[in-house]
This record gives C-alpha cells, structure tokens and sequence, in this order.
C-alpha cells in the first residue's frame, strides 16, 4: 500500500472482518461512495474529485417488497423510531446487525403469531455462542416491546425466554508478558505502539480513544465524553496524560497534526469498527491472536487494581457507573492480592508462635518474644544486675 502525505477531505478507511481495506467518501448530509482508485496516484485525485463534483453516485440499494405486518416490517418501523434514535451510534449499528441478520430467516413472519418458542428457537441459533444468543434475545425483547406499544403485537413474546447464564468473564484482560509482547513488536513511533499506548494508560473504549486529539488537552489533562450511553446518560471524564502516554503521542508522526491522535493511513480519523479491525490486524503480527483492543481496558483496570486503588478510583478512570462492573473486571486482581495478604498474616502468626514456643529462657540475659506481632526483649525476673540489700530496703519504703 502505498505511504502518502496528502489528506484528503472526508476520505476515510474503513476494514472489514476479512482484512481488507476499503475507502469511503463521507460527507456530511450525503450518503458514502466507495472509492476503488489507491489513494496518493493520478487515478484516485481523479476519482476523488468526480465523486466531490457529484458525478460518482452512491450504490442504489434494491427496493425490497415489505409485507405489512411482517417482521420485516416491524424492524423497519422500529429503526424509525425515536427509541432507536436514543440509543448511541454503536448500539444501534450492532442491532441493525442483529435485526437485518434475523430478517433473512424470519423476516416474512406475522409478529402476531410469534410465540416464545419460536423466540427461543432464535436465541439458541448460534450454537453455544452465549453472548451472541443472548445478544440475539436482547434485541428481540427491544423490538417486541416497540411491537406492543404501536399494537402490533398484544403481548412481547421475548420476555419468557430467559438469557443464557455466563460462565466466561469477557474479553481476555491482557497480561504483563503479553504486553511486553506487544511492546517489542511494534515499538515507538509506529502507529499501532500509539494505539496501544492510548488504549492502555487511558483505560477507555476504542470508541473513545479514535475520537481524542490535541484539541482535548489543556494543561496536562484531556477531556472527553464517552461514546457509549451518549444520548441516554452521557459521562465525561478529565483525566491526567500518563508521562509514558505523552512521550509515545510526541514520538508519532502525525500524531499531534491531525484532530486526533489515532489517523488512519491517509491520515483520517477512524471508525470504532475500522479501528477495531486494524488492530485486530496488528495483534496478529505480535502473535497475540486471543487479545483485542477491549482487552486493554480491563487490563488497566487490572494494574490499578494490583497496587491497591480502590474501586471508586477505578471507576474515576474508567467510567463506571456501576462499582459491580468495576469489581468483574478486578476480580482476578483482589482475589490475588487479598490471598498474598492473608498468607502474610498467617506467616507472621505462625513466626510468633514459634518464636514463643521454642524460646529457651537464660536467667542471666534479657530474653526476646513476640506479642501480636511486635517483638519485645524482656529482663531476667532480678533485672539485668543482682539486687543489693540497701535497693531493696530502698524500694520497700518508698
């Protein structure tokens, strides 16, 4: 691919699932033309500036034939509503995933014949992928209540249907060696160094850190709002540039050009899922194919967990709202510095006693016991020198 300079206005790249790259006009109020020409040579400056001009349209989607009161028909309604529009850019691009997925199946259905064992059927089409099935159940159980509150169903047929129980704890939360790992292949100065180094001494969602850039930075602190829950419960954290972060950013090219940190090859900012797939892609060169980009988040919360922060400090990092999600992700972490605490209790009882029990007393030298914890040196019962008579008549009159 080749490596140029030129930025061109709102040309942005994004990468599919399979790794391949693909280039987009996006304009404000227009709909994205594909553009096929290699950005930097003769023919994409062509392409680019007819697709400006108006001359290159986007692909005409082909009319589908809808059947009203379908399921199809209850999605598109859904997808128009203003309980969709509440919900942040990611949530809705993952439950149109999910709905439009569904539609292929069953989109031809009558909603008012749809019973909880059809719902059940779709839930457990995924063959023992949990999230997925459960992801599959939450969407359902969104579009049926729409359903019902437009009178297109009588009743939301997804609520009997129970989520699956979890026995995983998420995205694999990234060890120290793994880091390191991740450290020694791409190092300083790369664009994937920087995105891991954003990633990880911020401790926010991909979705947070392709959106940050100098113009979020005022005196040693960077402001921003995160991107999940925007529109319903929108949280804005200030957090200090950790010094390894600020080193890294300075050491990038580009880095402190653009209005964000993050660019992509042609010096765009990019898509959450864009982003996600281009690191995907350099996990794999480092040899760490189990670990993604969320991975890293849970692994800060990790690190402030080791050293003793507290959850709500966790959670001034992360965003939570919620201290039971801070705690999910810390729970590897407390239980390992809880049990070393509790063995060093045990050890030093167990160093006390011993002392105590094995101590030989010699009535002519101070003796040293351990009480509690706390050692002591005790004098012989005449104290260190033999009394004399005249002391002792001293005492006994005082």
């Amino acid at each position: 691919m080749i490596q140029v300079k030129r930025r061109y206005k709102y040309v942005s790249e994004d990468i599919d699932r399979h790794g391949n790259v693909r280039v987009y006009l996006r304009r404000p109020g227009h709909r994205k033309v594909r553009l096929h020409q290699i950005p930097g040579t003769p023919e994409f400056d062509e392409e680019y500036r007819k697709a400006m001009a108006g001359e290159i349209l986007p692909a005409t989607p082909t009319r589908e034939v809808v059947i009203p009161g379908s399921f199809r028909d209850l999605c598109i309604s859904y997808f128009g509503s203003a309980i969709f529009a509440r919900l942040d850019g990611r949530t809705q691009y993952v439950r149109h995933g999910v709905l439009d997925g569904l539609c292929e199946t069953c989109g031809k259905f009558q909603v008012a014949t749809i019973q909880p064992r059809h719902v059940l059927a779709l839930r457990d089409s995924k063959q023992g992928k949990v999230a997925a099935s459960n992801g599959i159940l939450k969407a359902l159980r969104q579009l049926f209540a729409y359903g019902v509150q437009i009178g297109a169903l009588s009743k939301n047929p997804a609520k009997d249907v129970p989520y699956i129980p979890s026995s995983g704890t998420g995205f694999h939360s990234w060890s120290e060696k793994e880091i390191e790992q991740f450290e020694n292949t791409h190092p300083i100065g790369t664009p994937a160094r920087l995105a891991f180094a954003m990633l990880l001494y911020t401790g926010q969602r991909r979705g947070d850190v392709v959106q940050m850039g100098i113009k979020d930075v005022r005196d040693g602190y960077i402001t921003f709002t995160q991107e999940k829950n925007i529109k319903k419960k929108p949280v804005t954290l200030t957090l200090p540039i950790f010094p390894e972060l600020k080193k890294i950013i300075e050491a990038t090219p580009g880095a402190l050009e653009g209005n964000t940190f993050i660019q992509s090859t042609y010096g765009n900012p990019y898509t959450p899922e864009g982003f996600g797939n281009r690191f995907r892609q350099w996990c794999n060169e480092a040899g760490l194919p189990h670990c993604a980009a969320h991975g890293l988040r849970k692994a800060a919360a990790v690190r402030m967990a080791e050293i003793g922060c507290t959850a709500h400090e966790i959670a001034a990092v992360t965003g939570h709202r919620s201290l039971k999600e801070v705690q999910r992700y810390t729970l590897a972490a407390d239980q390992k510095r809880l049990a070393a605490s509790a063995f060093a209790r045990m050890q030093g009882q167990e160093l006390s006693h011993n002392e105590a029990k094995n101590a030989e007393w010699d009535k002519n030298s101070p003796q040293r016991i351990v009480i509690k914890g706390k050692k002591y040196d005790m004098v012989p019962k005449g104290g260190i020198e033999p009394p004399t008579l005249r002391f002792s008549v001293a005492c006994s009159t005082n």
